[in-house]
């Protein structure tokens, strides 16, 4: 084999140190502390290293990186699926080593590295996320308390973190035991469909556990409320910074003038003219022209893959990138499905995406996923319609191609049709001809 990177090194990145592979060199390591990290790209420059590959390992890699890549240095940051040591003893020294070999031989693959901007909102939205996560866990606390209780309230109205579960909760923490002063802060809907259900549901037995669990639950998630909005916050004057929102004339006028967005059901970000920031990010091209997309949806996409998806050459690249491509492991007669045990983010969320469409009596992609799901299973039908939706999202902001629902019963003609070729075809290589009912016409 031919090198085809003269001036490469390898490093294997540690929680306490990195082991950095020059070739004819003997292996250097260096602690994490930001003045060896220092040292240690000093120490590249001074041996001419142009290009350099390091694992993605946890977080570590991240300071590195950025190191490198402001002294000019090409950083490669690699799966380290693709670099598993061969067989015989394994150390660190040994994989920088083979990092090294691999990369000056052209065998690794760059995996995708947001740039600053778009790190920016992924850590911001990503920490949001953790938020909402962490918020569901003490509504679940919330629950578990009052039903100790014997306070049926969670079966009797829809969200106990609604408006009126929240203001009952309150009241019921700040000593209100009465069943109709509590009734009286529901909504006025519950107040005139549930009224006595929710009566009913407030005689509980007060005890002093339940109502110190319960006052811990109802805090803790009102803190991961705070911490949700002052995410929100900094996504908005990111938002407002990338777009030029105060600077540029005419860039506020522009952005706000975007209405009749799709709803937001779940966990809407508080974030004014969304819409209309992302539409300004992206030169005008709207996902949400895509089924199951929304403004909040589409805000996590940018956030994982960025503005610019050429960078993938082609939407099966894209698709394989995202693990939503079929996997292949074919030996001899051997041939199995192959799944892959990493799915980045961005691939998940066309997953959920696709969950929620496969529900929907009116989309066609939904249409398409339940006729799979009776077939091959739900696994297989929800990545079957979250790499179609994934290949849509890429020629819409490749390509710029426009998306037209057609509804379910297009999709059934065109189903219909195919199945008439089909047997069509099939006929007429078996000497047979087709005719057609007239009764069922």
């Amino acid at each position: 084999m031919e090198k085809i990177r003269k001036n490469a090194a390898g490093i294997d990145i540690g929680a306490k140190r990195i082991f950095v592979a020059i070739e004819n060199e003997p292996v250097r390591s260096f602690e994490t502390f930001t003045e060896d990290l220092i040292l240690g790209k000093d120490y590249l420059l001074l041996h001419g290293i142009e290009t350099v590959a390091m694992e993605a390992t946890g977080v570590y890699w991240i300071i590195l990186y950025e190191l490198l890549e402001r002294a000019g240095v090409d950083v490669w940051l690699v799966d380290g699926r693709q670099t598993k040591q061969v067989p015989g003893r394994k150390t660190d020294v040994k994989d920088c080593q083979w990092i090294q070999q691999l990369h000056s031989y052209g065998m690794l693959n760059r995996c995708f590295v947001p740039d600053e901007q778009v790190k920016e909102i992924r850590a911001y939205q990503r920490l949001r996320e953790d938020h909402i996560r962490s918020g569901a866990m003490h509504i679940n606390h919330m629950q578990k308390s009052l039903t100790e209780m014997n306070i049926r309230l969670k079966e009797v109205i829809s969200q106990i973190h609604g408006a009126s579960g929240l203001a009952i909760i309150k009241a019921i923490l700040s000593g209100e035991r009465t069943p109709e002063r509590l009734l009286a802060l529901c909504h006025k809907s519950i107040r005139e469909k549930k009224a006595d259900l929710v009566l009913k549901s407030l005689e509980g037995h007060y005890t002093e556990p339940g109502l110190f669990s319960l006052e811990q639950a109802y805090n803790a998630y009102l803190f991961y409320q705070r911490q949700i909005q002052q995410c929100d916050q900094k996504i908005q004057e990111t938002l407002e910074r990338l777009n030029g929102y105060h600077e540029e004339e005419g860039t506020k006028e522009e952005i706000e003038s975007a209405k009749k967005r799709k709803p937001i059901r779940h966990n809407k970000p508080d974030v004014a003219c969304l819409g209309g920031h992302l539409l300004k990010l992206f030169s005008g091209r709207d996902a949400t022209d895509l089924p199951g997309i929304t403004d909040y949806t589409w805000l996590q996409l940018y956030g994982e893959t960025g503005s610019d998806l050429s960078k993938w050459e082609t939407e099966k690249q894209f698709t394989s990138w995202l693990g939503l491509a079929p996997g292949q492991h074919r030996s001899g007669k051997l041939n199995k499905r192959s799944n892959k045990k990493y799915r980045p983010k961005a691939g998940q969320i066309f997953r959920q995406i696709a969950q929620s469409l496969i529900e929907s009596k009116k989309i066609a992609l939904g249409a398409f996923g339940r006729r799979l799901k009776g077939k091959r299973g739900s696994g297989i039908a929800t990545k079957a319609t979250a790499r179609k939706l994934a290949v849509l999202y890429w020629r819409l902001m490749v390509k710029g191609l426009d998306y037209t629902e057609r509804g379910i019963k297009a999709y059934e003609e065109k189903m219909k049709l195919n199945q008439e070729r089909w047997l069509s075809k099939t006929a007429k290589n078996l000497g047979y001809q087709l005719i057609i009912n007239q009764h069922d016409m």
